[in-house]
């Protein structure tokens, strides 16, 4: 969902965080990784522009991300 939200391939988001495309497709189904991985993805996706909203968030929608700036002016690599 992030990765959508940021309008990212597959491709150019396992590059951006140095993982092959078939891990960052196993993560995006919930298969479970190497922590350092997943801090890779997460770290890349921090800086393109996604806040991640923590299961304490009191919101209504519980946990799930943010897109930190309009999309025209995310970041780009």
């Amino acid at each position: 969902m992030a990765r959508t939200a940021l309008g990212m391939s597959v491709k150019e988001l396992a590059e951006a965080a140095s993982v092959s495309t078939n891990t960052l497709v196993r993560f995006e189904r919930g298969d479970e990784l190497k922590p350092r991985t997943i801090a890779a993805i997460r770290s890349v996706l921090e800086n393109t522009g996604i806040v991640f909203i923590d299961g304490d968030y009191s919101g209504s929608g519980g946990p799930g991300i943010r897109l930190l700036h309009d999309e025209g002016n995310l970041p780009r690599k």
